[in-house]
């Protein structure tokens, strides 16, 4: 397996307003449209192409739901606890305060307005 698997991820959501809202207030950026067909919505996260991760979309998709958490996708973050802090206030939920995963950095788990878990990783 490559290091770096993953190349993309999509967040389904119910309410891609308030979900884009939510987004682009706790990690301060723009979300943008992407070409989708008339069932589908998607706005895309920041992304350039010749650097390391991956970027991503919300989905906003008939009879695809949000929640569950089948896929759990963690943002990269100068110090977690910043974005952290950024949830509650806009609408979101800390699940799992900032904790050490010892040499490998800190973690958050939070949830978002649309129910879906996600991680903010750091190394501070």
């Amino acid at each position: 397996m490559k290091a770096n698997p993953v190349g993309w991820f999509e967040i389904y959501v119910q309410d891609i307003a308030r979900a884009q809202k939510f987004y682009e207030a706790v990690f301060q950026g723009e979300l943008s449209q992407l070409v989708a067909d008339d069932q589908m919505t998607m706005l895309s996260f920041p992304m350039e192409m010749n650097v390391n991760g991956a970027s991503g979309a919300l989905v906003q998709m008939q009879g695809a739901p949000s929640g569950g958490n089948s896929v759990l996708v963690y943002f990269s973050c100068g110090d977690c606890a910043v974005e952290a802090a950024r949830v509650p206030a806009n609408g979101g939920k800390i699940f799992k305060e900032k904790t050490s995963i010892g040499e490998y950095g800190f973690i958050v788990l939070a949830l978002d307005t649309e129910g879906n878990m996600f991680g903010l990783h750091s190394m501070a």
